[in-house]
């Protein structure tokens, strides 16, 4: 038996059950603050795509698909709106709080270093990733309105400067 192999199929194995869990608490972090906060959620999911199972507990669809590529809470966005900026921030936020308590708890482990990765990338200002959502929020609060030419420059700013930050960082450290 190639013990190096069998190492290394162990290594992704835990790399991916640690990932499963750290995009679990994310997103139960998100759907914690929307119940705190009065936001309806209606779906939980691991994954992207077409759904592989799920199960309902109460209003909210627990589901896993089939691209392991992220996660999300499907939130009432019109419930969202109307709550206070403070309160759609801190729901925004909830995923990466709840990641960055887990990597202090998780220190030294690789659970915790994937916390801590999902937390970081997570405020970087790319589409749809809680960075983004929250710099939406501030946005829409600074102009006291919707603008669908300001969101659209800073999705595109956004994207640039997290490509940046993300070549720096592995110049630094690759």
């Amino acid at each position: 038996m190639n013990y190096a192999m069998s190492g290394g199929h162990m290594l992704i194995t835990l790399i991916a059950i640690c990932t499963f869990v750290a995009m679990l608490l994310h997103e139960l972090g998100h759907l914690k603050a929307a119940k705190l906060c009065q936001v309806p959620a209606s779906e939980l999911s691991i994954g992207l795509g077409p759904k592989v199972c799920g199960f309902r507990m109460g209003s909210v669809m627990y589901s896993l698909r089939l691209f392991p590529l992220g996660s999300f809470v499907r939130l009432n966005s019109a419930a969202l709106h109307k709550r206070p900026v403070k309160q759609q921030l801190f729901i925004h936020l909830a995923g990466i709080i709840v990641n960055l308590i887990v990597s202090i708890a998780a220190y030294g482990t690789l659970l915790g270093q994937i916390n801590l990765l999902l937390a970081i990338a997570n405020l970087l200002p790319i589409y749809q990733h809680d960075g983004w959502k929250c710099g939406v929020v501030l946005a829409r609060a600074f102009l006291q309105r919707q603008s669908r030419p300001v969101e659209w420059t800073f999705t595109f700013s956004g994207g640039v400067v997290s490509l940046l930050l993300i070549n720096t960082v592995l110049r630094l450290f690759g």
